[in-house]
């Protein structure tokens, strides 16, 4: 049983990118949230705020797990605990290079094919502002 990250009660499994943007099953991915915190008001399906915090959050956890320049395939399984099969996929439209495949790649190909910045929560806050 998961407990919700939030107010520790019976969590689901919420993926921080979704499957409909390109996510994947990996364990940084994944935020346990309880029913309220993850379909709720307050939850990222419902909150784009939210959401962008969490993408963001998973963002900056990546670029520091990942601080090398190229990661082969084993090292990356290690570190991001994911199937290499699932991998190989993910990354088959990037280059190998010698060294391995570049970690911006990785990263972008991690989080849908999508890079997020502070500049899109103060936008959003911008936006809510002017409402």
């Amino acid at each position: 049983m998961f407990k919700c990250e939030i107010c520790g009660k019976l969590a689901d499994k919420h993926h921080i990118v979704y499957r409909s943007q390109g996510g994947v099953d990996f364990p940084l991915n994944f935020k346990y949230l309880c029913s309220e915190h993850h379909r709720g008001k307050n939850g990222p399906h419902k909150s784009r705020k939210i959401d962008l915090e969490y993408k963001l959050e998973l963002q900056n956890k990546l670029e520091k797990l990942l601080y090398k320049e190229f990661y082969t395939l084993d090292e990356l399984v290690k570190l991001i605990q994911i199937n290499k099969g699932m991998l190989k996929k993910l990354l088959r439209e990037y280059k190998l290079y010698k060294e391995g495949y570049k970690s911006s790649d990785i990263i972008f190909r991690l989080m849908g094919r999508k890079k997020y910045t502070q500049y899109m929560l103060e936008e959003y806050y911008d936006f809510i502002a002017r409402c």
